[in-house]
């Protein structure tokens, strides 16, 4: 591959479960939305250099190097900008750590500046805006903070820099640190330094211990830390939500008009969120996403959506903003996600499945026992009104449907989970009702099945071929050891393997025409069904091979061009990184390091 050639995001992010932030490595956040992740952006140069509005540290002098990195074991960013005149380093972090018995996540973005050598001059630049790039806001001067606010809308930046610094046209020689902290509706009233200092040390310090806290497997360990860092970034913890992406509108690729918003909590994911959680033994956040499941599944009585706000909001009316430019002239630009008016019915086997753990894991049964009947029937009923439907699939497909293998695999996997909650309980009307549909499920999988290829594809009555069937190897349908499993394998890599290892969604024409760029988590996906038939050496040379596709932090994105290596689509993608957790735990468990979640399904 060409490594001059390749488009990777050149920013990392910061969080602390309430906001996102994307950092440059020039310091520019160009992403940032408050006061929650589906809410317009501040900063949002992603999408608009001009309208987009900035807050960025400019050297006064050209630009010789630029570094970014983040402090180990943490969701700490540090960018070190080197001028002739100097060093000079900005340490970004959203504040988190544990007071009065909880988490305390304020919307609050700290920026510490320091001198690393010599005397750098610099220029501090920090215009938000709103209603995406629509709105302006006025910037009032106060005695130690200037003060923007728009409508009922107030940001506050507090800091020990001269106020005129941010009136006028001087540059501000860095010869001591300085404290950039800006806030979302409350303003900062304690001291500046030593708060943020303050402020630094406990959340690097709470940050380490979650790491500490949590089971990570020897094999690539750095590299799963890092994922799983970053998947911790993307829960909304109010509600237990994990959204897709912070970002709207990076297009998979440069023309293709594949340009989605996804800022919300795909129900689909959730089976894969929670292996991931599960692995690594973080059973809070676990909670937290099950209990976001469980209450929308219980609240909506009628068909489930694909995907819902981060609030459980089932309204996500998709509209366009024209007056944007879109990253690298890419258009649309959208906000809200038409999908959630999708018919997928994958969802109902998914939520199942996810949430197993909690009836069948004897460290949360006890909290559970009450619901365990009454959930487990109403998630049944639906997948029985619902089983011999046709939907749009996992990929979503907005003009046509299919009677899709996927969707029916996860019906017979939920059905299968449904099994196991009936025995462990004593539920023989449950079993009944599990069985018939399971029974149904695998007759619609077998539909689509290729006798003469040897192969499972996509759907019954067509002929395409799709990665998500590697899930009929992953999730045992099919016998990892048996000769068809290895069989579809061999298919699926003759048409969807690209090179170094990447794996493309399908190939046939949707919507949009064809895919020009593979999608990661597949790739992942194809690590983790090497893995199950036993070609483990491959699986772990496939998993060094992807891990080239990351940016300069170990982020990755949702779509990656098999020619250059360029990243596209949202980004960092959450289940890029939780299919990184999860093929890394399935190589660990062929390696001998087994963990609790494969008992599950035992």
């Amino acid at each position: 591959m060409n490594e001059t050639a390749r488009h990777k995001y050149n920013s990392g992010i910061i969080g602390n479960c309430a906001y996102i932030a994307h950092i440059e490595n020039d310091t520019n956040v160009n992403w940032l939305c408050w006061p929650s992740f589906q809410d317009s952006f501040v900063f949002g140069g992603l999408l608009d250099k001009k309208l987009g509005g900035t807050f960025r540290i400019l050297p006064h002098e050209e630009t010789i190097n630029s570094k970014q990195f983040y402090l180990e074991n943490t969701n700490i960013l540090c960018t070190e900008i080197e001028t002739k005149d100097g060093v000079y380093q900005v340490t970004d972090f959203a504040p988190r750590f544990e007071q009065y018995e909880r988490y305390y996540k304020p919307l609050t973005l700290i920026r510490k500046i320091e001198p690393m050598r010599g005397n750098p001059k610099i220029r501090v630049i920090c215009e938000p805006t709103y209603e995406y790039g629509g709105k302006s806001f006025h910037k009032y001067r106060g005695s130690n903070h200037v003060q923007f606010e728009m409508e009922h809308i107030k940001i506050r930046l507090a800091t020990n820099m001269p106020i005129s610094h941010f009136f006028d046209d001087n540059t501000h020689v860095l010869s001591q640190p300085i404290y950039l902290i800006l806030t979302y509706g409350s303003p900062f009233e304690a001291p500046i330094a030593r708060t943020a200092e303050d402020f630094l040390l406990r959340t690097k310090e709470y940050w380490y211990k979650w790491v500490k806290n949590a089971s990570v497997p020897a094999f690539y360990q750095k590299e799963v830390i890092r994922s799983a860092l970053t998947l911790k970034m993307h829960q909304y913890e109010d509600t237990g939500a994990i959204i897709a992406a912070s970002t709207t509108s990076l297009p998979e690729y440069p023309g293709s008009g594949r340009n989605w918003d996804y800022r919300f909590c795909w129900l689909r994911d959730s089976y894969y969120v929670l292996t991931a959680l599960s692995h690594l033994g973080q059973f809070e956040e676990m909670e937290k996403y099950a209990s976001y499941i469980a209450n929308i599944t219980q609240n909506d009585t009628g068909r489930l959506q694909p995907l819902y706000g981060i609030m459980g909001q089932s309204d996500l009316e998709e509209y366009t903003i024209p007056y944007l430019d879109g990253y690298l002239g890419n258009k649309p630009i959208r906000v809200g996600n038409q999908a959630s008016e999708h018919i997928q019915n994958d969802v109902y086997g998914q939520a199942l499945i996810a949430l197993l753990p909690l009836f069948s894991d004897h460290r949360f049964r006890h909290q559970n026992l009450h619901a365990a009947k009454s959930w487990t029937h109403l998630i049944l009923q639906k997948m029985t009104q619902t089983i011999d439907e046709k939907d749009a699939g996992i990929w979503e497909f907005r003009n046509f449907q299919n009677r899709h293998c996927y969707s029916n695999l996860f019906q017979w996997a939920g059905a299968t989970a449904a099994l196991k909650i009936a025995k462990q309980y004593g539920f023989e009307d449950i079993e009944e009702q599990a069985n018939t549909i399971r029974i149904q499920a695998e007759k619609h999988i077998e539909s689509c099945y290729d006798s003469e290829k040897q192969v499972y594809t996509n759907a019954s009555e067509s002929q395409s071929l799709d990665a998500s069937t590697l899930q009929l190897i992953m999730m045992g349908y099919l016998d990892p050891s048996s000769e068809k499993a290895k069989k579809h394998l061999q298919q699926l890599e003759k048409e969807l393997k690209g090179k170094h290892g990447l794996f493309y969604r399908y190939l046939h024409k949707d919507d949009f025409g064809k895919p020009k760029s593979t999608f990661l988590v597949c790739a992942f996906w194809y690590v983790e069904a090497l893995a199950c038939v036993g070609r483990l050496e491959e699986a772990q040379d496939v998993f060094k091979q992807l891990l080239s596709f990351a940016n300069h932090l170990m982020l990755f994105s949702e779509d990656v061009h098999e020619d250059d290596g360029s990243q596209w689509g949202n980004f960092p993608q959450a289940y890029s990184h939780v299919g990184l957790i999860n093929a890394a735990y399935r190589i660990a468990v062929k390696l001998d390091k087994p963990t609790f979640f494969d008992s599950l399904y035992e």
